[in-house]
């Protein structure tokens, strides 16, 4: 067997081949030859969890692609709404096909009256909105009941609903969190505007976005759209595999996208640039990064061991972004940063390249969205990931997750009664 690796249990002398397939090999080869023994992968750096044709990511080769289209074109000639439809179906759509998805998701923006008074308005008046949207997003399960219904007509309603109703929850949550009235969707905008619109409408009629910063808007929504078996969406896959609706597991995901390790990076770049506070003082950070008194934020990459595909997008859009609104002063420092870093081989050897987060949130500043608001941001485009992720899941009838552990505790023993200990 050419593509194999061979498995012996040094025990036993017993072997086994096992072949190799798409660059993984078959766990129930391992468990026949030693069952009861488990690898032990904390974070599961080294285990596929999931037979995927959505996302391929090569972290060595420093590339990305939806469902076979470089991300690069994608950014570059598609829009969020477009790519969203081809992570769902598979297939980039005809003309026909993709006004029939426009119209569908620009008619489903609106959110029952309810969640917005009953829910958003229950809020405190200084609730993080990414908290108020894991709530929301759970509570659209309680108005579509259908949605536990796992029929293909029947979800494919709630990926339109959710899709559609995820920039109307986070402008509501802004919103709120600011203490400013709600703002009704605009469907005569399209999918970035419309969400611009609910975010700094005031008093105007009309709110018509700057099209240079609704563009970026939507090339940043297009890069986050999904990436592959990460933490929210794995969360969403394990939450699904018990077959939940698609609106709690999409909260899941939500929540796990809230924890800082996950999406709270670009807010940590900002932390960091705003401590450096001038471009003179970057060589002395990157001494105190290299003796390991702090860590370098927005750079390095649990997958990518190259320079992320994303990030050099992202820089782009930076000076299209700047133009407009002038430029951001943590920019400078940024670059300086950056020169500095790609200069020193301590980083460069350890394979240590910006990531998509080292230039986002400097663009979401210039546009005015507040730090609390940069996981939310995630949140909107990685929607139509999840959900894809959550169909793939159920088209092929996924077992339930159940991770096996190692068990280092206590070995038997005796209870005590509690007057005797």
């Amino acid at each position: 067997m050419a593509d194999s690796i061979t498995i012996t249990d040094n025990r036993t002398g017993e072997s086994l081949e096992v072949p190799i397939l798409d660059g993984g090999i078959d766990a129930k080869a391992w468990s026949k030859l030693l069952p009861g023994i488990w690898f032990h992968d904390p974070g599961f750096g080294s285990t596929s969890g999931a037979a995927s044709s959505i996302t391929e990511l090569d972290g060595e080769a420093g590339f990305l692609r939806y469902r076979g289209y470089p991300i690069e074109q994608l950014a570059e000639s598609s829009s969020y709404l477009e790519v969203a439809y081809l992570l769902i179906h598979g297939e980039l759509p005809t003309p026909e096909q993709f006004e029939n998805w426009r119209y569908e998701i620009t008619h489903h923006t609106f959110i029952h009256e309810n969640v917005r008074k009953r829910f958003m308005e229950g809020f405190h008046h200084d609730a993080h909105p990414m908290g108020m949207l894991v709530s929301t997003i759970a509570a659209l399960s309680t108005f579509y009941p259908e949605a536990r219904e796992l029929t293909p007509d029947v979800m494919m309603k709630q990926v339109v609903r959710l899709i559609a109703k995820m920039p109307t929850l986070a402008a509501g949550a802004f919103r709120h969190s600011v203490g400013m009235p709600f703002v009704y969707p605009d469907n005569s905008l399209d999918f970035a505007a419309n969400f611009l619109s609910m975010m700094w409408k005031t008093a105007e009629p009309r709110y018509d976005a700057n099209p240079v910063l609704a563009r970026a808007l939507d090339v940043l929504f297009i890069l986050h759209a999904d990436h592959e078996q990460n933490c929210s969406t794995t969360a969403m896959r394990t939450v699904g595999s018990a077959h939940a609706d698609p609106y709690v597991a999409t909260a899941a995901a939500t929540a796990a996208l809230y924890g800082p390790r996950h999406g709270g990076a670009n807010e940590a770049v900002i932390r960091m640039l705003t401590e450096i506070g001038d471009i003179e003082h970057v060589p002395a950070y990157v001494e105190r990064v290299k003796a390991g008194d702090i860590r370098l934020q927005g750079f390095g990459h649990r997958v990518y061991k190259n320079y992320d595909p994303r990030a050099r997008i992202i820089k782009k859009t930076a000076d299209e972004v700047f133009e407009v609104t002038g430029k951001n002063p943590l920019l400078d420092i940024a670059l300086k940063l950056e020169e500095v870093a790609l200069s020193d081989p301590y980083f460069t050897d350890r394979r240590l390249y910006p990531n998509v987060d080292f230039y986002s949130g400097l663009i979401y500043q210039a546009m005015g969205f507040p730090m609390d608001m940069f996981t939310v941001l995630f949140a909107i485009p990685r929607t139509a990931g999840w959900l894809s992720h959550y169909l793939e899941l159920l088209d092929q009838d996924s077992r339930i997750y159940r991770p096996r552990q190692l068990y280092v505790g206590h070995p038997v023993r005796d209870y005590t009664p509690i007057e005797r200990r």
